[in-house]
């Protein structure tokens, strides 16, 4: 566990704010869908989003849209954090690769559920503030690297689960042979005005080698 000290920065009228907009956003934008993993609905639960959104108001912070965080990047939704984050079924002791490291939010709630976390951002500027932001949480098991996401991080391979945070036109296959036997990869894919957020499984079994399951259309920005 980490989020360590942060919260001092408010005081207490906006601590409270905050907290409120945060137990409203677990119970109508996570448990009123499909989120069911404790797991993720209890580090979601604490999570204060706000601290990776600088100055946005609770409503902006905690709402149930995209926030922009600037270099044309956006920080995604809480329910679809929630449901990606869900859908790599993490068990604790993971090693789990994040390509596209945006303001440091998705990272965060991954650290609270994995092992280890390795996350590749191609823009540095983001890199470099959300490297601040995570270490002033506290976080130590964190690792960062700026370059090209589609690459992954071959040294530290293989991963027990791969989260992109940004769509390729397709599925970036340096990425599906960096992951361990009955890894899961979460990516959106596909154009701009037609994409799918997809779940591959590597399966020794499966004639691909992968078993791939589509979960339903999103909108992320282009994997750069």
């Amino acid at each position: 566990m980490a989020m360590s000290g942060l919260e001092g920065e408010l005081d207490g009228d906006d601590r409270y704010v905050m907290a409120v907009a945060r137990a409203r956003m677990v119970e109508d934008q996570l448990l009123s869908r499909r989120i069911r993993d404790p797991r993720v609905v209890e580090v979601m639960g604490r999570m204060e989003r706000h601290r990776f959104v600088p100055g946005a108001a609770p409503r902006v912070a905690y709402g149930d849209f995209p926030v922009a965080i600037g270099r044309g990047q956006t920080l995604s939704q809480p329910y679809v954090v929630a449901f990606m984050t869900q859908a790599l079924s993490l068990q604790g002791n993971d090693e789990v690769l994040e390509i596209g490291t945006g303001s440091g939010y998705q990272t965060a709630v991954l650290a609270e559920l994995a092992r280890k976390v390795f996350t590749v951002e191609f823009l540095p500027a983001l890199s470099l503030s959300a490297q601040k932001r995570i270490i002033e949480l506290g976080y130590e098991n964190v690792r960062f690297r700026i370059g090209d996401g589609r690459l992954g991080w071959p040294e530290e391979a293989p991963f027990d689960a791969i989260l992109v945070t940004a769509a390729p036109v397709s599925v970036p296959p340096l990425l599906l042979e960096q992951l361990s036997p009955g890894g899961r990869l979460v990516i959106p894919v596909g154009p701009s005005n037609l994409q799918e957020l997809e779940l591959h499984e590597r399966d020794d079994s499966a004639r691909s080698g992968f078993r791939v399951e589509r979960l339903g259309p999103v909108r992320f920005v282009p994997l750069v």
